[in-house]
């Protein structure tokens, strides 16, 4: 298992690297350490894996297309493959530290179209309905499974038989987690077409942050009216497109004021965000602090 303190996306995307996941074995183990990201929270983004995580210490909200979760130490859940979400460390008095099994649901299926994913595996990926299974100590069916997480979390990939080992205690965890969340898979829904259509706008705005954005040209990246790139934005992020853009564009100042040497004007220019004095304006309102004290923090962090 190794520690992460950052996240990385595919060009232009939001959809997570996910560094050493394989063909012939798509899985990976992370302690994420959540102090350590920049801004202390991890950016809206997805994956086509499923993640299973147990909160080791400190607390975790979880933001979805849905709404929000708090997760504290000795909780844990499964957020469901493709699912757009991001977290946000919350704990000021101790490590906010997560354990994560991320891994392609193929893993546990086989073949692709075996019995055992279309029985068991296929209901719960593809159920719009179903963006995070949350699970907590007080509920004795839902301590079963985070008693399970925790123990898998405890084999060496050095021990022999490692990946079989693995693979059937993840197995006993899904089965009770479908157990679990059977009822929601009974309920009648339509599939929300919502979700692929925030995410081609997102991605519309990763590769044009640096230039002037409309809101026609947003909506039709995703051949959408103005009225509909509103809603879906609302719906899904909780905010307006021009909300969303200023985000992404002050997080991208954010990383370059980290890991470079560049100047405050020109970062300000390269983000898309126009002067140096509306810059250091917006970017007091997000982070807390000016440019310059962003930049000494975060160049000066062990990380």
């Amino acid at each position: 298992m190794r520690n992460i303190h950052s996240i990385e996306f595919y060009t232009g995307s939001k959809e997570e690297v996910l560094t050493g996941f394989s063909g012939d074995f798509p899985y990976i183990a992370s302690r994420a350490e959540l102090d350590k990201y920049m801004g202390r929270f991890v950016p809206w983004h997805w994956h086509k894996a499923v993640e299973l995580f147990y909160m080791e210490s400190g607390s975790l909200e979880y933001y979805t297309p849905g709404g929000k979760v708090l997760f504290p130490a000795g909780s844990g859940g499964m957020v469901n493959s493709n699912v757009l979400h991001m977290t946000k460390a919350m704990s000021r008095t101790e490590k906010n530290s997560q354990l994560l099994h991320i891994f392609d649901v193929s893993l546990l299926a086989g073949e692709q179209g075996s019995r055992i994913e279309r029985k068991y595996i296929a209901p719960i990926v593809a159920a719009p309905q179903i963006e995070i299974i949350p699970l907590f100590p007080e509920n004795m069916e839902q301590k079963k499974i985070l008693e399970l997480i925790v123990q898998s979390f405890r084999f060496s990939s050095e021990e022999f038989g490692y990946e079989i080992k693995l693979r059937e205690v993840l197995s006993e965890i899904w089965l009770m987690l479908f157990q679990l969340c059977s009822p929601m898979l009974n309920k009648s829904g339509e599939h929300s077409k919502s979700n692929d259509r925030i995410k081609l706008m997102m991605i519309y705005i990763h590769e044009h942050y640096f230039e002037k954005i409309s809101i026609s040209e947003l909506a039709a990246a995703a051949y959408l009216s103005e009225r509909e790139c509103f809603r879906v934005f609302h719906d899904c992020l909780h905010m307006t497109p021009i909300e969303y853009i200023k985000s992404y564009r002050l997080q991208i100042a954010c990383q370059m004021l980290a890991r470079g040497r560049e100047s405050v004007t020109v970062i300000s220019h390269a983000c898309g965000l126009g002067s140096s004095s509306y810059f250091g304006k917006v970017f007091r309102e997000y982070a807390g602090c000016s440019p310059s004290e962003y930049r000494r923090k975060w160049q000066d962090c062990d990380t």
